[in-house]
């Protein structure tokens, strides 16, 4: 009987999103375009929150963390992808396959339930304002974000200590622009029955519940805000809440398209394309929806930029 061959892969080859040369360098400055403004929108985010004593609320404060993990997840893919969009051979090496996967599923999971906690703090700060600053104190918010981290840093654990099981030499070629689960996974040669299980399981919990933590908020919240009297104070909540639900839908709808079917109904092809709104389009967009759409952020930002004017002038 003949042996199957126990020889890992020591380094990958990513397809990327296109294999047209055409299409390479206009996709480059396309993608580093994306990764400056996303970098500079939510760091831009962290630096004005800790400075505006107006923004030293716990909605900020959630917000700050979830800058953090938009910047974070998206240096974790996007220098990579364009260091491939510039070379002729996509290469990447097998521990920096699994501490890209790792730390994207980190970041991933923890975005989910960051958002599930922010639709929590609008439901409180909606439904009960009087009872706010007891409810969502400075060391309930610490709390809720350790548990975001733990909670993220738990998921990426589990999946990659059974990938680590996996044996990978059926191919060296890796077809998605970064370390993804499911694209690992149809390069093994042994079973992947336990991680696919694990997967959607997984996926399941950090999709589903916080979804449905969200749904549940805003079910609660709009019986809340049908409530008050009048129209403007109607509009004035709905106009809190409308930006988070944005962020949410292209979120989730993303991740859940990719994650909630098995590996063999879903195509690496159409996985890509959703990959690319949770990885790439949402980090990018969430500082611009929470800014652009946000009467306090942007009153913060005008003084500061009148502060640095001043400033200036004053020198």
């Amino acid at each position: 009987m003949e042996e199957i061959n126990d020889t890992s892969v020591a380094e990958f080859i990513l397809t990327g999103l296109t294999e047209k040369p055409e299409l390479q360098l206009p996709l480059f400055f396309i993608f580093l375009a994306v990764y400056l403004v996303t970098v500079v929108g939510n760091l831009g985010m962290i630096v004005l929150i800790l400075i505006s004593s107006l923004l030293h609320t716990p909605m900020y404060y959630l917000l700050s963390s979830l800058s953090f993990i938009d910047c974070c997840q998206s240096t974790v893919i996007i220098p990579k992808m364009l260091l491939n969009f510039v070379t002729e051979m996509n290469i990447i090496s097998y521990p920096q396959c699994i501490a890209q996967f790792y730390f994207f599923c980190a970041f991933a999971v923890s975005e989910c339930h960051m958002l599930a906690a922010m639709a929590y703090d609008r439901y409180v700060a909606i439904s009960n304002p009087l009872l706010y600053n007891v409810t969502m104190s400075y060391q309930v918010c610490s709390l809720m974000v350790a548990v975001v981290y733990g909670i993220g840093l738990i998921s990426a654990t589990a999946h990659t200590v059974f990938l680590l099981r996996v044996l990978l030499c059926k191919s060296d070629i890796i077809n998605h622009y970064f370390c993804d689960l499911f694209p690992l996974l149809e390069l093994s040669c042994s079973s992947t029955y336990i991680n696919e299980v694990l997967a959607l399981s997984f996926s399941a919990f950090n999709i589903i519940v916080p979804a449905m933590t969200i749904l549940s908020s805003y079910i609660f919240i709009i019986v809340s805000v049908l409530h008050i009297q009048s129209t403007g104070g109607r509009v004035k909540a709905f106009r809190t809440c409308s930006s988070h639900i944005m962020a949410v839908a292209i979120f989730f709808g993303s991740t859940a398209f990719m994650y909630l079917q098995p590996s063999s109904v879903s195509s690496m092809d159409q996985g890509k394309v959703s990959s690319v709104f949770y990885t790439i389009v949402v980090p990018m967009l969430n500082p611009l929806i929470y800014s652009l759409r946000n009467k306090d952020v942007r009153v913060s930002l005008k003084k500061l930029l009148q502060k640095i004017s001043f400033l200036k002038t004053k020198n």
